[in-house]
């Protein structure tokens, strides 16, 4: 892939599930699907379709080894491109997103919560990058985010848009279930 940029959005799309809820959400395996655009940059939407493109041709060897690393993380990916991913029951248990919480090389702050909507602002170092979210609880089993996120690209500035829609899949999370939790 020629632009590690995209990848500054994996923590926000994974951080989100076990975090939008403070034991509202039902533990287990979820399915996240998320459009992404990038409207001043259309080369990284080209980048991204290709390395779908990219993933569903893996010769089978590759495609094993590959969706075997991603499971000791806890994601599974889909063929159309949604990421699934395990919430134990203790992770159903902690509290919201909070002021200073880390994923990855991401700072979670301006964090707040009015009702069932959190918002706050994400800062990444690697790739440098921020941007602001909402998540809004529908119910147990569906949540969506909004997140407008912005940065450096190859010195050129770059600005994504996304939105996702999370909803619970089962109460089974299979092969998900076997990876170390989350802190």
């Amino acid at each position: 892939m020629k632009s590690r940029w995209l990848f500054a959005l994996l923590p926000l799309l994974t951080l989100n599930l076990p975090a939008a809820h403070a034991q509202t959400i039902e533990p287990g395996l979820w399915e996240i699907k998320q459009d992404i655009r990038t409207p001043d940059r259309p080369e990284i939407a080209a980048q991204m379709a290709q390395m779908r493109e990219q993933m569903k041709n893996l010769p089978p060897q590759a495609r094993k080894q590959m969706e075997q690393q991603m499971v000791s993380m806890g994601v599974g990916l889909n063929p159309d491109g949604a990421i699934r991913n395990c919430v134990s029951p203790e992770e159903a248990r902690q509290d919201v997103i909070r002021e200073g919480d880390k994923k990855d090389d991401c700072t979670y702050t301006k964090v707040s919560r009015t009702g069932n909507v959190w918002r706050g602002r994400m800062v990444c170092t690697n790739p440098p990058s921020q941007g602001d979210f909402t998540t809004t609880l529908h119910d147990r089993k569906h949540y969506t985010t909004e997140a407008v996120i912005t940065g450096q690209d190859k010195g050129r500035p770059t600005r994504m848009e996304m939105k996702m829609d999370a909803r619970f899949v089962s109460a089974d999370c299979g092969a998900l279930a076997k990876r170390p939790a989350r802190k």
